[in-house]
């Protein structure tokens, strides 16, 4: 796995960058927290498969390759990882509260994306903000949000 992850890197950044390559694994991280909302209900959609790299696009300012090998990594990370403390805590670390609740909101996106949010979705939306340390007025308002923003 982390031969996958220093190919994509090197694919995307020059030495001159070292000082981007945090970035690049909160990209990782977040890709993989949606994926691992897409993968909940073991049904995933094109709808959600659609959503989490529109998200990656908007949200990371990514070329439609980057955001393809991002994507891929991300789903072959989330098939290989044990828990999702190391990606949780790496957000934890790296970003302030709104940026978590905004990865929250990324998440019911895709939960929303086939118009159907399955009992497993639904725990592990509970388990992720858990572990994001997030208030549950804050759980509730980006799921609102999520959900009103939802297109069709």
């Amino acid at each position: 796995m982390l031969n996958k992850l220093n190919e994509f890197f090197s694919t995307l950044i020059t030495p001159s960058d070292d000082a981007s390559r945090p970035e690049h694994t909160l990209q990782l991280a977040t890709a993989v927290l949606m994926i691992e909302v897409m993968r909940a209900d073991a049904e995933s959609s094109e709808a959600e498969l659609a959503t989490v790299m529109r998200i990656l696009k908007q949200r990371f300012q990514l070329s439609d390759r980057e955001v393809q090998q991002l994507s891929a990594l991300g789903q072959q990370t989330a098939q290989q990882a044990t828990d999702l403390h190391q990606f949780t805590s790496l957000i934890n670390r790296e970003l302030s509260r709104e940026e978590k609740i905004r990865i929250v909101e990324y998440m019911w996106q895709v939960a929303y994306a086939d118009h159907h949010i399955s009992a497993h979705e639904n725990h592990l939306m509970r388990r992720m903000t858990d572990l994001l340390h997030i208030s549950e007025a804050d759980y509730i308002a980006a799921k609102m949000r999520a959900k009103q923003n939802m297109p069709g």
